[in-house]
């Protein structure tokens, strides 16, 4: 990994402790999560305004072999490179891998604020909405999807 992103790509005890200070401090923690495999401009909009919900972005990656279990024939990015991508993004504060099929543990831990996902989520749905006051859903870009940019991918290349 880029030394310049090491700072913010943490382990969940590491994590956990820089956030304990930031709340103390009295910042607003949101958290969101994904697979976040072929990042495009869906997820970059999509983060930008999960950040604007608060004031420290923290981006939940699924490791390999959560995204595995849940995604057929993927991932087609490793764990830390798209650690790494996330992490060079200005609106994302820290990034954690989590290995479960969901991010209920690391939200367990982390304590947010306020839990952010993507559209096709109903807030009743969202995991972790049961422990995080503030849950918000938040709109798609159309036509913009990882599956999307794979399948566009096998048409040309077949």
């Amino acid at each position: 990994m880029s030394p310049e992103f090491k700072n913010k790509v943490l382990g969940l005890l590491e994590l956990k402790s820089r956030i304990n200070a930031l709340k103390a401090d009295g910042k607003k923690i949101v958290f969101t999560n994904g697979c976040f495999d072929i990042i495009h401009v869906g997820h970059t909009r999509y983060l930008a305004m999960a950040k604007s919900l608060g004031d420290i972005l923290i981006v939940a990656v699924n490791s390999d072999d959560s995204v595995g279990r849940l995604k057929l024939g993927r991932p087609i990015v490793s764990e830390h490179e798209r650690a790494e991508v996330l992490a060079s993004l200005s609106v994302v504060d820290y990034v954690v891998i989590f290995n479960d099929d969901t991010p209920y543990e690391t939200i367990c831990e982390l304590c947010p604020d306020v839990l952010v996902k993507g559209g096709d989520w109903k807030k009743k749905d969202i995991v972790g909405a049961d422990i995080v006051p503030e849950v918000h859903s938040l709109p798609f870009v159309d036509g913009r999807s990882t599956t999307e940019i794979i399948n566009k991918i096998l048409r040309i290349c077949s």
